[in-house]
């Protein structure tokens, strides 16, 4: 059992390898892809001296490149001068921005993950727990570095909301959406997701400011993250009965 890395352009997926966890597996290398008849694309990576901590992303030592037609549009990770060399490509254009991150997590009660709200900003445990064993009414809470920031009663009557929080004096805005916990199928995945900020275009629109929690929470969710000038992290967790 390994990892694995997918590069998806405009919803489609152009590129996926398999990172195993054996000694002598291959952890570097290129691939060309075909997008829409544009020049030359083509994806690097060298994960061999990746370090890792508790989640599936690396913290350093390994870097993954986009080159189209011998320029860098795309580059992660720490490795720079190591991707400029081995790809033979010109310097980014402009600087790239992490708009967004999905990620799956399984548990039994206590859903936890790692977050970077900000450019060079430190990274946040972030826990999520929803009781449910001897309560009349099931409630929700969500911790940032071991402290609540959120907590919500009669879950039943609240499974979609959302509620603004500060994280290193940041507004952060928290979206939830429980109802496959409470009522849908077993199998079901509840959605999370921590919002920096607000499009210009919503931030601006009366009539979104206006809108109840359910309703904001579906519009938000119907809009792609590049719409945001903040970071989206979308969380699907799963309970692993």
């Amino acid at each position: 059992m390994g990892q694995s890395m997918t590069m998806v352009i405009d919803d489609a997926t152009f590129c996926k390898v398999e990172v195993k966890p054996w000694l002598f597996a291959k952890r570097k290398g290129c691939r060309a892809i075909d997008i829409n008849g544009c020049d030359k694309v083509e994806v690097y990576w060298d994960l061999f001296s990746a370090r890792y901590g508790s989640g599936p992303e690396p913290l350093d030592g390994y870097y993954i490149a986009l080159v189209v037609d011998r320029e860098m549009v795309l580059l992660l990770g720490d490795l720079r001068k190591e991707a400029f060399r081995k790809t033979n490509s010109s310097s980014l254009g402009s600087s790239s921005v992490f708009l967004a991150k999905r990620e799956h997590i399984l548990s039994r009660s206590v859903y936890c993950t790692k977050a970077r709200f900000r450019d060079n900003g430190r990274i946040h445990d972030i826990a999520i727990e929803c009781e449910t064993a001897g309560l009349v009414e099931p409630r929700l809470s969500v911790r940032i570095d071991e402290k609540m920031v959120l907590q919500v009663k009669r879950l039943a009557w609240k499974f979609r909301g959302n509620q603004t929080v500060l994280v290193d004096g940041l507004p952060v805005e928290i979206f939830w959406d429980v109802h496959n916990w409470l009522f849908g199928h077993v199998i079901g995945s509840a959605v999370f997701m921590f919002r920096t900020a607000m499009s210009v275009e919503l931030s601006s629109n009366d009539s979104f400011s206006d809108l109840s929690p359910v309703s904001r929470w579906q519009t938000l969710k119907e809009r792609k993250p590049q719409a945001s000038l903040g970071f989206s992290l979308i969380l699907y967790a799963w309970k692993n009965e």
